[in-house]
């Protein structure tokens, strides 16, 4: 089994790396945003805690979203996970960790996706997906070859983010800086983290990733 955590800003490309793992290698990709809104609609005594805490409008505890990450390991059969928006800050990184140890699961490797912010900037600014498929694009280095016609799925439903622009994307950049940045030296002081090109080709950075791996496996 294969467990990781993907690290990078907004728009690193973690999502896209995190679709290649789960067709490639058969891992589960634990989305905390995704996992609430299952939970929510479950039925289930943890989806009506959520479901509780949501129709407040209050902040989803680390505690429940815990819970929601020990379901998920217990009931799931896969080859591995990756988790995806968690953990943000050390407290939740300390309670994965000891998650992780009482269910017999390893984390393999942490994989900081390392970009500059300026070419990172551009990247956000030019980008829009597919509403039907989820395909993405960039004005300048992928576009369409349909003027407003996903690739994919032949769709004419794309759309912009509306905080995808260099003002937000900077508000965004600080937020992660603030409070996810200090993971990095978190785990690699305890010798998990990896680092790599965020900004390279899709296919490049997946090989790296799949280095990566392979040398976690190795030792």
């Amino acid at each position: 089994m294969t467990n990781i955590i993907l690290l990078g800003p907004p728009g690193a490309g973690k999502g896209t790396q995190a679709r290649i793992l789960t067709e490639e290698r058969g891992l589960v990709q634990l989305s905390t945003g995704d996992m609430l809104r299952e939970a929510k609609d479950s039925g289930t005594e943890m989806g009506k805690i959520v479901a509780d805490v949501m129709a407040r409008g209050d902040l989803v505890t680390d505690e429940i979203v815990i819970g929601l990450i020990d379901e998920k390991l217990r009931d799931t059969d896969a080859k591995g996970f990756i988790f995806d928006g968690f953990p943000r800050t050390l407290a939740q990184a300390d309670a994965l960790g000891e998650l992780l140890q009482r269910s017999g699961h390893r984390l393999d490797a942490v994989i900081e996706m390392r970009v500059d912010d300026d070419a990172l900037v551009d990247r956000i600014s030019g980008r829009y997906t597919c509403g039907n498929c989820g395909e993405v694009y960039h004005d300048k280095t992928k576009p369409t070859k349909k003027d407003g016609v996903c690739d994919e799925c032949g769709s004419s439903d794309l759309r912009r983010r509306a905080d995808d622009n260099a003002e937000s994307l900077k508000q965004r950049l600080m937020e992660y800086y603030k409070k996810t940045s200090p993971l990095i030296g978190y785990y690699y002081a305890m010798g998990d983290l990896f680092t790599v090109d965020g900004l390279a080709e899709i296919d490049v950075v997946a090989k790296s990733i799949t280095n990566v791996l392979d040398q976690a496996k190795a030792t």
